[in-house]
């Protein structure tokens, strides 16, 4: 079981920065692979990043590529997604997921996820 909590949300002009927090309560974080998703208003949930359990491995959505970075402190027990050169069409709901094993960009195969947290940019 593992609770997660995203914060740093928040509203920023385009090509601003924002860095989001997931916190993780336990003590397997380094156990679990960990990946953000954002929703926007009116669209399906998407990849944004994805780490694997020793933060080795990463993987980017082509539209946040170069930009987003994801990181991940286990002695923390906290994932970050860095995320720099804002637009508007990354404004949604951002969430922290968790699951067992590899790292996946499927949103089916996370079992643990955090309440969200808006992010809007604007133009």
């Amino acid at each position: 079981q593992v609770q997660l909590v995203e914060s740093g949300g928040g509203l920023v002009q385009a090509g601003g920065s924002l860095r989001l927090s997931c916190a993780a309560s336990g003590r397997t974080f380094s156990r679990y692979a960990m990946a953000w998703f954002r929703q926007a208003p009116g669209k399906e949930r998407e990849v944004v990043a994805a780490i694997s359990l020793g933060g080795g491995s990463r993987y980017y959505a082509d539209s946040v590529k170069g930009r987003f970075t994801i990181s991940r402190d286990n002695a923390k027990s906290t994932v970050y997604l860095q995320m720099n050169s804002l637009k508007p069409e990354d404004t949604a709901v951002y969430y922290c997921a968790a699951k067992s094993g590899i790292y996946s960009s499927d949103s089916s195969s996370y079992d643990y996820w955090g309440q969200g947290t808006q992010v809007t940019v604007s133009s």
